[in-house]
């Protein structure tokens, strides 16, 4: 095993207030059958986007039940990393959003290859050494109350709502939203790779946010929550799966996807090396990304598709990929610098100062 990995093990081992945040929340799905064998799915994704998708799978193989345990990404990563080492629960799959993280599991050998029909139908940006396997389609929006927010202050894309803060610091002071990128995995991704995608823009963007005092919070529910209740008027950075199905519940809630980019996140999907019931996770995985599995996701869960129109009420072009303004983030080597240790501390505590006036 690698020194990093190894060290990182020992320590989150050692750490029992760490051990017990690892728990997250679990839902047991019995068998409709009699009970033949467990899957044991640890996640950093909603429980509800992935009942339908978890229920389904139990239609075709009835004497599966499922253990589902739902962490954020952070979390996640340090249970895996401590299971990789052999001194930990270990899970038959992962699912994270943050898929750097997984792809650094994967480069320090934490995970299984699988090879299958469906795993060859993955688009080559989604699949990194038939380790890593990206299952859902996720474009990065705004969202917005439209009680609060003007429709002449709508931003169309990141240039324009930079534009906004800037213009009117005051007016917004306390009423934007985003990720605490130190606390969430995929909001430190989606940051990562925004100042990659257009480091002027990017930069012009967070000195705005400065300026506002942006309110910050964990996930994506929490903003949405901040919303829903009337503090924050707009959250940038919010998946589209997420803000779809908030604005379904509330008419309140509007939808933009950014017309100068629109990064795009294929939620990751790894089987562990040191899963108990490997066959059984890819059994899972082969699901996940067969026609039915992604159906059920389109239909009842993540909504969004690569090659679908947008869902009603969403202000976007009619095809994302057509378009010309998807920027899937590819899931491989590559995000391998956004886990980089001193680069990841580096833009944390730069982004710290810049947000929080530190």
């Amino acid at each position: 095993m690698r020194p990093l990995l190894r060290s990182l093990a020992i320590l989150f081992w050692l750490l029992p207030s760490a051990a017990a945040a690892l728990e997250g929340q679990r839902a047991f799905f019995p068998s409709s059958g009699k009970e033949a064998e467990r899957l044991t799915i640890h996640a950093a994704t909603d429980l509800e986007a992935m009942r339908p998708l978890i229920r389904d799978f139990q239609e075709l193989r009835p004497g599966i039940a499922v253990d589902f345990i739902d962490s954020v990404t952070n979390d996640l990563f340090r249970q895996a990393v401590v299971a990789c080492a052999g001194k930990g629960r270990s899970a038959d799959i992962l699912l994270s959003s943050s898929v750097d993280q997984l792809v650094r599991l994967a480069n320090d050998g934490c995970a299984e290859a699988h090879t299958s029909h469906e795993t060859s139908a993955v688009p080559a940006w989604a699949n990194w050494r038939d380790e890593i396997f990206g299952f859902t389609f996720e474009p990065v929006v705004f969202v917005y109350d439209r009680r609060a927010l003007p429709a002449t202050d709508v931003p169309r894309s990141h240039e324009e709502l930079a534009d906004l803060l800037r213009r009117e610091p005051e007016e917004y002071r306390n009423r934007i939203g985003t990720y605490d990128i130190a606390a969430s995995g995929i909001g430190y991704l989606l940051a990562f790779n925004d100042s990659r995608q257009a480091p002027t823009t990017y930069g012009r963007l967070i000195e705005g946010l400065s300026r506002t005092k942006t309110v910050i919070r964990c996930c994506n529910n929490e903003m949405l929550g901040e919303i829903a209740a009337g503090n924050v008027r707009l959250a940038y950075n919010v998946l589209g799966s997420y803000a779809y199905a908030a604005a379904k519940a509330n008419p309140d809630l509007g939808i933009v996807v950014p017309d100068d980019y629109t990064l795009v996140l294929a939620r990751g999907a790894m089987v562990p090396s040191t899963a108990r019931k490997p066959a059984l996770g890819k059994q899972f995985l082969d699901y996940l990304l067969s026609p039915r599995g992604r159906a059920v996701a389109r239909e009842k869960s993540f909504f969004f598709s690569e090659n679908g129109p947008l869902p009603a009420g969403v202000d976007g072009p009619a095809s994302l990929m057509e378009s010309g303004i998807a920027r899937p983030i590819r899931i491989g080597p590559a995000l391998l610098a956004a886990q980089d240790e001193i680069q990841r501390r580096s833009f944390i505590e730069d982004w710290k100062r810049l947000i929080e006036g530190r």
